[in-house]
């Protein structure tokens, strides 16, 4: 059986006395001389044979180079108290030994290694043998024993090769024949190596040039057996069947494959006579196999395939490989499954998986992308493609359908949060994602100039507006900031400025903003992204309403003192900080125009040397109506446009479409508009003859006196809450107005700095400037206009030079 520890002699308690007695000394310091060291290990011999008489003199304890038997111990006291010391003398003579020693001692170990060779019982005990070799490497026979040793192993060793030899041996079979041999001769040498390990601790440490008892066997199995070329051959083809019936996914013993693998690494021949073979039928394998699945399968199928080979391989590694193989191996599984079919995948699947939203799916294709080299930037640049193409889709509108736009900024906000989630769970917040997206989205939302700006506006518009029951104030702060997002990317801030302005502007002017904490926490976020400069006008909006209710009170209180009771309400507005609204000229009944000539009266005595212009578009009435022949009572709430075309009725019952229009002064198409909000609409208080939705110049209109409706007080939509083509165009050429004039000041503010600058430097700072998207040709245009105007000239030798004129 194997020893895992040194054999060692037991000696009663009378021989360890006597040991003491010769072997110690109270100095323990002194060491002992070559003489001591030979009587010592005579003493030992004659110790550990009792019943046998030796074969050569022991000590005779009564002579002069003996201890003296009447000699105390070791620290006795004497009769006067003083210590004796124990003086040990070299012999005189060296010890003779036996002349047939060496050969009945190798006789007694050889018979012990034949018995270990062929499993049989040893006649002797371990601990004799164990002192056996002790005392021949004391002799000096080390040399000599070591080389007999190896003989007797080798021998062995080589009898063992016959049967790997014989052809009837299946592959598996010969696998557990080699694995069987190669566990008995590892149990063979360690009990082998137990019996001579005094010989392993001295004589092998000492001698650098020769191997190890355990070593020994090792080179002698690999010289003998494992180097054989049929052999080897037939061991390394039959694990690779077995990996391969495993790989196929036939259950295969393990266990077999792990002893096998570890006898190759133990060696040394697992690299040269496995692992590149193995190598190379993986390559071959996973070559075929990518080629093949990558065409047949789907996507999210193959990326399942590839992590299970993936994990497969890993638990090889784990169970049977040697760790040396896990580098080259996990890199051939992923170059011919991943890494050689990259663009193929992507291409073929990505946008799929992106459209239907498959998380699990997109995590283990970022998760298997990130083991390959440039993986991930291959993953990115899809990434980016797919939204700059759904992008544009949503974005880009060629037929100009009114209802295709007005989704768009919905599915903008949709979109951004479904590759938000992609990037945060399945691209783990890869920081070059995230810049990969907002380039992506700031490319295809500036595709389509201006448009972009303005549906975001008026989305936001459609957000604070009163009656919007959509969402909490937590909830549209979140949809605040989401809007602002999507805001970031688009290059003309100035037309989302331009038509969130006139938007707000009409919320303010006609009550209805749905919550002003909403307007005020929009106006600060705007505030925080672009500058106080670009909210400067919005919050004066937001002053001069706060104004209009003081000056409005202070008006109510001044009437108080008078006889005139006028229920009046009027927003004193900064031109310069509203939009620019038409000078329309109306026919005011008497009283209206009264009333404003009283508030007009109040208010220039308040503040001198100001203008007030009337903005009759913008104003709207409560006016009381009584039908079914004054039985009925009700409050409708109208634009003052439409209560100049009711308030005809009181007049007459029935009238033409060109009779109100001399009337009321209304422009034919606003008419047109009001007329069709009140004849057409849900609340129709007028009727239309003849009926249908359009309004014609031959129509006539009359009093709907039987009209009937739940509610006390009716609001009919009015007309300045719908924007027309006109007022959009009207805003959008007021942007490109301003931004002639803010090209011109860029244009002279570099000039003034520079005062010399080259055609081609000068556009370069003005793109760098500018904040807003412009052609160079627009720019041309701007330049040779303020050459016209002397702020700069031409060089008169280079015509592409320009000089500032001071």
């Amino acid at each position: 059986m194997p020893l895992s520890n040194p054999l060692k002699r037991t000696l009663s308690e009378e021989n360890k006395s006597e040991a003491k007695k010769t072997r110690f000394c109270e100095d323990q310091s002194r060491k002992l001389s070559d003489a001591e060291e030979a009587a010592e290990n005579l003493l030992k011999l004659a110790m550990a044979e009792p019943q046998r008489k030796a074969n050569f003199s022991a000590l005779n304890t009564s002579n002069s180079n003996g201890m003296n038997k009447n000699n105390q111990a070791v620290g006795a006291v004497n009769k006067q108290g003083t210590a004796k010391k124990l003086v040990i003398k070299n012999f005189k003579e060296k010890p003779s030994m036996p002349a047939n020693f060496q050969e009945v001692t190798w006789e007694k170990l050889q018979g012990a290694v034949d018995a270990i060779h062929s499993s049989c019982s040893i006649r002797y005990s371990l601990e004799e043998l164990y002192q056996a070799v002790e005392n021949m490497c004391s002799y000096k026979m080390a040399t000599g024993l070591y080389s007999q040793l190896m003989n007797r192993c080798q021998k062995h060793v080589r009898a063992n090769l016959g049967q790997f030899l014989a052809e009837t041996l299946d592959y598996e079979q010969f696998l557990k024949l080699i694995d069987n041999c190669w566990l008995n001769h590892c149990r063979q040498m360690i009990m082998i190596r137990s019996i001579f390990l005094y010989l392993d601790r001295t004589y092998v440490l000492q001698n650098s040039s020769i191997l190890s008892i355990w070593d020994m066997g090792l080179d002698l199995f690999r010289q003998h057996i494992i180097s054989d070329k049929v052999v080897e051959t037939k061991t390394v083809d039959g694990l690779l069947k077995l990996i391969e019936r495993e790989r196929n996914g036939e259950a295969v013993n393990r266990q077999l494959l792990k002893s096998l693998l570890r006898m190759l690494s133990d060696l040394n021949i697992y690299q040269k006579a496995f692992e590149k073979k193995f190598l190379d039928a993986t390559e071959m394998l996973y070559t075929a196999e990518g080629q093949r699945l990558v065409q047949e399968s789907e996507v999210s199928e193959y990326l399942l395939h590839v992590d299970k080979r993936l994990a497969e391989e890993n638990e090889r590694l784990l169970l049977y490989l040697d760790q040396s193989t896990k580098k080259p191996l996990i890199s051939c599984v992923e170059k011919n499954l991943l890494e050689n079919h990259m663009k193929q995948i992507l291409q073929k699947g990505l946008d799929q998986l992106l459209d239907e939203n498959r998380i699990s799916d997109l995590t283990l294709l970022f998760k298997l992308f990130n083991r390959v080299k440039d993986g991930l930037k291959y993953l990115r640049l899809e990434f980016a493609a797919y939204i700059k193409k759904t992008g544009r889709v949503i974005v880009v509108n060629p037929n100009n359908d009114p209802e295709k736009d007005k989704d768009m900024v919905q599915q903008l906000l949709d979109f951004k949060d479904k590759i938000d989630i992609v990037i945060l769970v399945c691209f783990e917040k890869n920081e070059k994602f995230v810049n990969s997206m907002k380039e992506s989205f700031e490319s295809f939302i500036n595709q389509r100039q201006n448009k972009p700006a303005e549906l975001i506006a008026k989305y936001v518009d459609s957000k604070l507006r009163a009656g919007n029951k959509e969402a909490t104030e937590e909830e549209m702060e979140k949809l605040l900031d989401k809007i602002l997002v999507i805001f970031r990317f688009i290059h003309g801030k100035d037309v989302f400025e331009a038509f969130y302005k006139k938007d707000l502007a009409k919320r303010l002017l006609v009550g209805k903003s749905a919550s002003v904490d909403a307007e005020k926490s929009m106006l600060s976020k705007l505030k925080q992204e672009c500058g106080a400069a670009f909210t400067s006008k919005l919050e004066g909006m937001f002053k001069d309403m706060e104004l209009s209710k003081d000056i409005s009170l202070a008006f109510r209180q001044s009437l108080q003192n008078s006889n005139d009771s006028i229920d009046l309400t009027v927003n004193i507005l900064t031109q310069g900080y509203w939009p620019a609204y038409p000078v329309v000229e109306v026919h005011l009944p008497s009283e209206m125009v009264r009333y404003q000539e009283v508030f007009k009266k109040f208010y220039l005595g308040k503040h001198s040397g100001r203008k007030l212009q009337w903005q009759p578009t913008l104003g709207h009435c409560v006016l009381k109506a009584e039908f079914n022949n004054y039985t009925v009572r009700k409050e409708i709430q109208v634009s003052l446009l439409q209560t100049l075309c009711l308030l005809l009725f009181n007049e007459g019952e029935e009238y033409s479409f060109s009779d109100i229009k001399t009337a009321t002064g209304i422009d034919e198409m606003e008419l047109k508009r009001t007329l069709q909000s009140l004849a057409c609409g849900k609340a129709r208080v007028i009727y239309k003859n003849p009926k249908g939705k359009d309004v014609n110049d031959t129509d006539s209109f009359k009093f709907a006196d039987d009209f009937k409706h739940k509610l006390y007080r009716i609001k009919i939509n009015q007309i300045q809450m719908k924007e027309t083509q006109e007022e959009n165009t009207s805003t959008t050429e007021r942007v490109f107005q301003d931004r002639q004039y803010q090209v011109d000041a860029a244009v002279v503010r570099i000039m003034k700095t520079r005062k010399t600058l080259s055609h081609n430097l000068l556009i370069s700072e003005l793109f760098n400037q500018l904040k807003f998207p412009v052609k160079s040709a627009d720019l041309k245009k701007r330049i040779e206009s303020l050459i016209e105007r002397e702020y700069m000239e031409r060089d008169k030798d280079n015509p592409n030079t320009y000089h500032y004129v001071a």
